[in-house]
């Protein structure tokens, strides 16, 4: 940002006219006020999806038993408090579609993207402000619309969250497959439209508003995740895009995309030539890279958190921005493992074989660059700091199995089976939610200007942290066993009888885990109001956004806006008083600049 264009903004936002609340709170151009409204929107979500996972945990647990809570929150899907069937298949899809769209991307993206690259790069807001509102109040759409199927008389979709064909095409396979998959791919649609403006937003923001001295290898390492993850999200979403709208088109205007040769009950119907598989393909080549748009923003708050919590620089800089870049390229030619069994040619199998195992090597580059960052530091552990080390656990763990499923020979032995599951809540859901917690209890105070509350952050994680691992590693092994995913009863099944105490385990685990974020919920509403005041660093953090003063002003900064003399890294730096040099602070006579 030339000097001309800074004293230009910095005259504009001398002498702001005061704020209404409609424009402050509601209808906000602000990047921080923006960022805590989807962060509050992602959390009410997160509470529903969670209590949906809740319940069909008791359903599979205890199949055909009355439960006042079925009886209380489903009504005439539960007569006399037994849940139906159909509505079992119904809460598994809507949880899926909430918690990888609504409560992780939003919740991490839309958040933390939003919060930290004017702060971190050193400009006073996106690089469009509108557009960045546009954004949230269609991510906001999107989420009514998708709570609003939830009570159509049909009931809400129900194919699983990825909506194959024959099940989503046809209107009137199921109830599940009526109105409320209809509105599933209306806001769906509002959603990738909201996904799209904001990637747009950070892309042109990180490379057009840096400030003076902040090159792209000076910047922190979550805005290069932030920037990735937006460019990531800009290739993939469109076919995304496409495939739901030409489902739209099968379901209500008598295309035939995606199917063909179909019979209901000893009727032909007239659809002629298309291919379910057709669809299976749009989906993943959005799916996959969709999984990494989730979990790279988590790993640049992790990285971010453990080079502050550790008091040194963090590990292999440049490499890690390497594997980014590697992730990014390879997440794109790999969606076919998830097909393994869709009667895809073997050769085409190992070539995707192949590059799901070459993945592995970005991931594992940053999985020893963290735990190469914490060794020998000087360790702060507070409750950003465990999550964080929690996710590095998770990621490690979970990313394991991925090895076994991204085997086509493998896979084809577990493939929709409780394996699945554990492998991708761990490596996905558990890790991203671990990342999205760190950032929060890191960037709290930036956020609201108050401290959450410790001790309570410490329960938080640990009952989490127990829980998590109690709910998903049992899964790993009942699904070897063969257990499918998806049935919501294994009753006629005298095969899986052995199973069923596992499973009662792993919901008394999951109830845990779900009623331990009501701690969370207190610790973040109460300390909005209530909590400690927060200095200007509490972290005593090197990067530009703890330059900025505790109170929010519209600008970011109130003088002039601070150029960059060093990488975002300088924690216990040789011939320094202090054990950390924040990034504005010039070099002094014959001091190097750290490039690792």
């Amino acid at each position: 940002m030339s000097a001309h264009a800074d004293t230009h903004a910095h005259d504009d936002h001398g002498h702001h006219h005061k704020e209404r609340f409609v424009t402050k709170y509601i209808f906000s151009q602000d990047h921080k006020m923006i960022a805590k409204q989807y962060l509050i929107t992602g959390t009410l979500m997160g509470i529903i999806g969670i209590l949906m996972s809740i319940m069909f945990r008791m359903q599979i647990a205890w199949p055909q038993e009355p439960n006042v809570l079925f009886e209380a929150l489903l009504g005439k899907w539960a007569p006399e408090g037994v849940m139906d069937a159909d509505i079992y298949l119904a809460l598994v899809t809507i949880h899926g579609t909430i918690m990888v769209f609504f409560v992780l991307t939003a919740g991490l993206s839309g958040t933390f993207s939003n919060l930290l690259i004017p702060l971190q790069i050193g400009a006073r807001d996106m690089a469009s402000g509108f557009l960045n509102m546009v954004s949230y109040w269609l991510f906001f759409l999107s989420s009514i619309v998708m709570v609003i199927s939830l009570f159509v008389e049909a009931g809400p979709a129900a194919a699983g969250w990825t909506i194959y064909p024959p099940l989503s095409a046809l209107p009137l396979a199921q109830g599940g497959s009526g109105m409320g998959m209809t509105l599933w791919l209306v806001s769906m649609a509002i959603f990738i439209a909201s996904s799209l403006l904001g990637s747009l937003n950070y892309v042109v923001t990180v490379l057009n508003l840096r400030t003076k001295g902040m090159s792209m290898t000076r910047l922190p390492l979550t805005i290069w995740t932030f920037f990735i993850t937006a460019v990531i999200g800009i290739i993939s979403f469109p076919v995304l895009l496409s495939a739901a709208l030409l489902l739209i088109m099968d379901r209500s205007f008598g295309t035939s995309f995606f199917l063909s040769d179909i019979f209901i009950q000893g009727e032909v119907l007239h659809y002629q030539g298309g291919s379910p598989v057709l669809f299976e393909h749009l989906f993943w080549f959005l799916g996959h890279p969709e999984v990494y748009i989730v979990i790279l923003p988590a790993m640049g708050l992790v990285s971010e958190i453990m080079a502050s919590n550790s008091r040194k620089p963090i590990f292999g800089y440049r490499a890690m921005i390497a594997s980014i870049l590697a992730i990014a390229f390879l997440s794109t030619i790999v969606w076919g493992h998830h097909m393994f069994v869709s009667g895809m040619n073997p050769f085409l199998g190992s070539v995707f074989t192949f590059t799901t195992l070459l993945i592995a090597i970005p991931s594992a580059v940053k999985a020893f660059n963290w735990i190469t960052t914490l060794w020998k530091g000087n360790l702060q552990m507070n409750p950003a700091m465990l999550f964080s080390i929690g996710f590095v656990s998770t990621f490690i763990t979970g990313g394991l199995t991925g090895i076994i499923l991204g085997d086509s020979a493998l896979d084809i032995n577990v493939h929709d089976t409780y394996f699945v599951v554990a492998h991708f809540h761990l490596v996905m859901g558990i890790s991203a939610l671990y990342g999205m917690f760190a950032g929060i209890y890191h960037w709290y105070p930036k956020m609201f200007g108050r401290m959450l509350n410790k001790n309570l952050g410490y329960i938080h994680f640990w009952i989490t942290a127990v829980c998590a691992y109690g709910v998903f590693f049992p899964m790993h092994f009942i699904g070897m066993a063969g257990l499918p995913r998806r049935y919501y009863t294994n009753t006629n099944f005298p095969l899986f009888d052995d199973l069923a105490n596992v499973n009662v385990v792993i919901t008394m685990f999951a109830i845990i885990g779900g009623i331990a974020q009501i701690v969370y919920l207190y610790n973040f509403f109460i300390s909005i109001f209530y909590g400690k005041k927060a200095s200007q660093n509490p972290w005593s953090s090197t990067t530009l956004e703890w330059t900025t003063p505790v109170e929010h002003i519209h600008g970011n900064w109130p003088g002039d806006i601070p150029h960059v003399h060093r990488w975002p890294y300088d924690y216990s730096k040789p011939g320094h008083d202090v054990d950390f040099v924040p990034q504005n602070i010039p070099l002094k006579d014959g001091e190097e600049e750290l490039q690792h």
